[in-house]
């Protein structure tokens, strides 16, 4: 049986992709899978991957599967999903590396846990600059109910954290439906999915390894992007904001989900000159009707939790008129 499935998107990485690879290699066991979903790639990614097929399964099983149309990171994360056979599952970029030996160190204090899933710090990169990022939540190496990791609403909590690839996942979280991703969103893929993980999953643990290393300001990362797909966070926040609003606690849990919306549309709106004109005058009128489709108490108490400056900017857009096909 296989232990571990890994799944490594790629698109337009053939810079990158060696590194990558030669860093599976070195977390491979026999008993591990690694799955390679090129998406779409029109550079010489398919060529590295295809020769990476060969080159690794000596050490692990190796299943390359390409799409003949981009489908976007969420979209080739669950061709991956759909294609595992492991009893833990994984992801990783195909841009970003892992330490030597991590996935068997993770895996290992996983097993031991037993809990559905486990969260863990990471490595920034940064040209060469390198910092650690770690999971906002003290407690390490016990078993925890995910769903008291939400709050408080003020503060960053485990939600915010939500790289798919800091951390490791039981099949059972598969076979409940909470592993996949919304289809077709270009970014902010990972906050519904990770809310979804918190308030529907039994258990989680928060771990020290220092194993990803996350690679920033890459030129074709849609974080550098100021294109149509940066608006797909609306997608993803408004799916945030309706699926917690149906919760047993959507009381309790409403104000962390709106307070946090708030605050990345106030950032986009705060860096707006990296959006083309055409796409900033849409992130305007898709941010007002996103704040007008909000729980309206919900919002006056999350703007008046916040700081001057992005609760004025917010206030001035509640107000601006919205079409009506915008608002729906």
């Amino acid at each position: 049986m296989v232990k571990l499935s890994v799944i490594v998107p790629f698109y337009n990485v053939q810079q990158y992709a060696p590194d990558t690879l030669r860093s599976l290699r070195d977390n491979a066991r026999a008993d591990f899978e690694f799955i390679l979903v090129d998406d779409c790639s029109r550079d010489e990614t398919p060529e590295i991957l295809r020769r990476a097929e060969r080159e690794l399964c000596d050490v692990a099983r190796v299943r390359y599967v390409r799409h003949e149309v981009n489908g976007g990171l969420a979209t080739a994360r669950n061709t991956g999903l759909d294609a595992a056979e492991g009893e833990y599952l994984t992801f990783l970029d195909g841009d970003d590396w892992l330490a030597p030996g991590y996935y068997p160190r993770l895996l290992a204090d996983m097993e031991e846990l037993g809990v559905d899933f486990v969260r863990t710090d990471h490595v920034q990169c940064t040209a060469r600059a390198r910092s650690v990022h770690r999971v906002p939540h003290g407690r390490r190496g016990v078993a925890l109910d995910p769903r008291s990791l939400i709050l408080p609403a003020d503060r960053s909590t485990s939600v915010d954290y939500a790289f798919a690839w800091a951390g490791m996942y039981h099949r059972r979280l598969v076979d409940r439906g909470l592993l996949h991703f919304t289809d077709g969103l270009r970014t902010a893929e990972d906050r519904p999915w990770i809310w979804r993980l918190h308030r529907e999953a039994e258990s989680m643990a928060v771990l020290g390894h220092l194993g990803v290393y996350y690679r920033r300001g890459v030129a074709s990362s849609l974080t550098q992007i100021g294109d149509v797909r940066q608006l797909d966070f609306i997608r993803a926040f408004d799916q945030v904001v309706r699926e917690t609003a149906a919760d047993r606690d959507a009381e309790k849990l409403l104000p962390k989900a709106v307070r946090t919306y708030c605050a990345i549309i106030s950032h986009h709106l705060g860096s707006i000159e990296r959006f083309e004109p055409p796409v900033a005058r849409k992130l305007r009128s898709l941010s007002a009707a996103a704040l007008k489709r909000m729980p309206q108490d919900v919002l006056d108490d999350a703007l008046d939790s916040m700081d001057v400056k992005r609760a004025t900017r917010l206030r001035r857009l509640r107000r601006r008129p919205v079409s009506a096909e915008v608002a729906a």
